[in-house]
């Protein structure tokens, strides 16, 4: 691991472990909520172990957040732009896939949007989480192809296809290319 994924890593066990002490959660409440094992969580708060996405989701949904807000700062915005070389990016340590926050920061929409690149043949699955049923989101696939598996359907996504879901259901993201697929995903956080 280099040095910066030795500081971001930190960064996102600092934020981990001061969202659970925020909420008043243990280890063992957090692991219970999240189903993410005691052990794991620890090593994360850590930093020596970086989550995958779907961890890092049930996780950031057991702390009652989602995914862009957790990467967002938790001060004010100072400017309701952000630029390109401002947005945080997030590696999945499993599958590669790049994560970009692309919202500004601090405003009071419930709308995040992010841009993902997502490796060839890469797979990401999302269990059912029933806290969720109040976000949806639109995934727009601007490159490559896509497979969205909701249940038992397979919706696929061509460049310029957009799909809107509920984000509640158990879903996965999946690249049957050789090539790159890059998407936005338009979350709608409904509260």
């Amino acid at each position: 691991m280099d040095s910066m994924d030795d500081g971001f890593d930190r960064s996102m066990g600092e934020r981990i472990r001061a969202l659970r002490n925020r909420h008043d959660l243990t280890l063992d409440e957090l692991s219970q909520r999240s189903g993410v094992s005691r052990a794991m969580i620890s090593r994360i708060e850590r930093a020596e172990a970086s989550p995958t996405a779907a961890l890092l989701a049930r996780l950031c949904e057991a702390l009652g957040l989602s995914l862009s807000a957790f990467f967002a700062d938790d001060e004010a915005a100072g400017s309701p732009l952000v630029r390109r070389a401002d947005q945080k990016l997030w590696r999945d340590p499993h599958t590669g896939y790049l994560r970009r926050s692309v919202s500004p920061p601090g405003t009071p929409s419930r709308v995040d949007i992010v841009e993902v690149e997502f490796p060839p043949r890469a797979r990401v699955s999302f269990p059912p989480r029933e806290e969720s049923r109040v976000m949806t989101q639109h995934v727009w696939l601007f490159e490559g192809a896509l497979e969205m598996i909701i249940g038992e359907t397979v919706h696929r996504l061509y460049p310029g296809d957009c799909l809107y879901m509920d984000i509640g259901d158990a879903f996965d993201f999946y690249n049957p290319s050789d090539k790159p697929a890059r998407y936005a995903v338009i979350l709608d956080r409904g509260r």
